[in-house]
């Protein structure tokens, strides 16, 4: 259990040591890292109970969450915004483009 709560923490910090400069992508992966670890870490508690110093680097662990949050948070927002505006373009331009059929023609009276 040691090796993949060190694993863990080192996943952690490389994630944290990068976060500014973060891609959606990098934080897509580091989920689902973490993911598997936290996973297999789940399965040895069940066979045997953690240490004090086990629960304390989990402790440590955690406390990056919050940053690690709102950084996703954060594309979250882009990515929200960059759909929006491609909708109101997307509005925009249907309302230029022409709704009738290439061939037809107009036909004018005069009064």
């Amino acid at each position: 259990m040691d090796e993949l709560i060190n694993q863990l923490e080192c996943l952690t910090k490389n994630i944290s040591g990068q976060l500014p400069e973060s891609t959606y992508e990098e934080l897509e992966a580091f989920v689902e890292q973490r993911q598997k670890l936290v996973e297999a870490i789940g399965e040895e508690v069940e066979n045997c109970q953690m240490t004090p110093a086990q629960k304390e680097i989990l402790r440590r662990i955690l406390e990056q969450d919050p940053a690690i949050m709102a950084r996703m948070n954060a594309h979250r927002l882009e990515a929200q915004d960059f759909l929006q505006k491609r909708g109101q373009a997307k509005i925009q331009r249907n309302a230029y483009e022409t709704a009738y059929t290439p061939d037809s023609f107009l036909m004018d009276r005069k009064k």
